[in-house]
């Protein structure tokens, strides 16, 4: 049987906790490397910024699914289906479905510019509140974002009126 990935859902926020399950379980069934051979997570960095400090969160891309390769067995099937936290496998009809070639090397793509890049965490219209600087305190919207110099434009509801003051990242949090 050849080898393909395939999507398996999981409780959602249980995906590390099923992945180490599932490890330990081919391992022990001695089907990993010859069946399953594979178990990945997609996450993406994000530069977050909580309390004045900016830090890097991974997060997940697909919550509540995990990518497996292997070769789609009676015995691996069940593995994997009777595996804790897992509810099932994304197919169709009874049968799973095997992701497309183009579809795993674009997600694999995407995690390595992740890698390289981290993602902002700021977008056009998210509501924000400034922790430091002259303008503490106020709440406001975000305007325009700047990731390259780590600066945002933000619209502060000043006098009664819609004032747009650049901010570092730094210096907001989100509401």
């Amino acid at each position: 049987m050849p080898k393909a990935w395939y999507a398996v859902h999981t409780i959602a926020g249980h995906e590390n906790k099923v992945k180490d399950v599932l490890t330990r379980r081919a391992i022990v069934e001695g089907v990993w490397d010859l069946d399953i051979f594979q178990i990945l997570i997609p996450t993406e960095q994000e530069l977050q910024t909580r309390n004045g400090k900016r830090y890097l969160r991974d997060k997940k891309v697909f919550p509540g699914y995990i990518l497996v390769q292997m070769s789609l067995t009676d015995d691996t099937y069940k593995l994997v289906k009777s595996t804790s936290g897992v509810t099932g496998f994304v197919q169709s009809g009874n049968k799973p479905v095997p992701l497309e070639e183009y579809e795993v090397s674009r997600i694999m793509t995407n995690l390595e510019a992740s890698k390289e890049a981290p993602k902002v965490s700021w977008a056009k219209g998210d509501a924000i509140r400034v922790v430091e600087g002259p303008f503490s305190d106020f709440s406001g919207k975000i305007e325009e974002v700047s990731p390259d110099k780590e600066k945002l434009k933000v619209l502060i509801n000043i006098f009664g009126r819609d004032t747009p003051v650049e901010l570092e990242f730094s210096q907001v949090e989100k509401l």
